[in-house]
């Protein structure tokens, strides 16, 4: 057996050149200009066809969306709680009284929040009646007033440091939104202090109340004036030479179809943060 001969470089040459173009046959790259056609008109066929049944499927899934609510609701039965301002770790505020930097930004933060509930920005909010569910058909939704006075001194109109200077500091709570929510009987949030109480709590409405006038709420698209309804929480320390440490929960009762217990959730309707004052 012949050891088989090894192609000269203008050989290989030759035959690239010709797998390329063959002028004998006229095909290039292997294929007539009658394959190439054939084939790009199955890939084009094909992938005309599955973008078309993209475009189809998303179409058709879109057809059962709502532009305005939700479609699936039922993952958050119950709304959680907020609270401004924003602590600068977790849920734990500390500043010093004697010192204003540490506690600017908590009086920024809550000017900021408190900006759209201003008497400006209520003018074309209605006086709803009290006690009674705000209920609308559309197409036009409006909004209630939530007046400032009902936080009193957390409402930034008399002491505009909400308390931090004087070592009485305000803390505001808040629900969640939920579209269509109506609770039952008369919803409040509780505020309590745990462990040693080393101060006076205190809450604004009175009892931590949420009037029934502020739900249901319709979605941000239609409702887009709403304001949700606020409760204000204040801590008077009685010995403020001291560091003062306390711990509060706030959570919401008096309403049977809103949750403050979940074993899955330990969060669900309640909210627990910890304040820090120093001299």
């Amino acid at each position: 057996m012949t050891k088989k001969e090894k192609k000269s470089f203008n050989q290989s040459l030759a035959e690239w050149k010709l797998f390329i173009y063959n002028p004998t046959t006229g095909e290039f790259l292997g294929r007539t200009a009658k394959s190439w056609g054939l084939i790009l008109l199955f890939y084009l066929v094909f992938y005309g066809f599955l973008a078309a049944l993209f475009s189809f499927t998303m179409w058709a899934m879109l057809q059962t969306l709502n532009d305005e609510v939700p479609k699936y609701r039922d993952q958050i039965p119950s709304p959680g709680l907020m609270v401004f301002p924003k602590p600068v770790t977790a849920l734990d505020f500390s500043f010093s009284v004697s010192n204003p930097e540490s506690y600017r930004g908590y009086i920024n933060d809550l000017k900021k929040f408190l900006k759209s509930y201003g008497l400006e920005e209520q003018k074309n909010l209605t006086n709803c009646p009290s006690g009674a569910f705000h209920e609308q058909k559309g197409p036009e939704y409006t909004s209630c007033q939530f007046p400032l006075v009902l936080l009193e001194a957390c409402s930034g109109v008399n002491d505009p440091e909400f308390g931090y200077s004087t070592g009485s500091p305000c803390i505001l709570v808040k629900m969640n939104r939920i579209i269509g929510l109506k609770p039952q009987g008369e919803p409040r949030i509780e505020c309590i202090l745990k462990g040693e109480n080393t101060a006076v709590l205190s809450t604004y409405p009175s009892n931590g109340t949420i009037d029934l006038k502020y739900f249901p709420y319709y979605g941000k698209k239609l409702h887009g004036s709403y304001l949700q309804p606020l409760v204000a929480v204040q801590l008077i320390f009685g010995n403020r030479n001291d560091v003062n440490e306390v711990t509060v929960e706030c959570k919401i009762d008096g309403s049977p179809n809103l949750k403050n217990q979940d074993d899955r959730d330990k969060f669900l309707g309640r909210v627990v943060f910890k304040i820090t004052m120093r001299p």
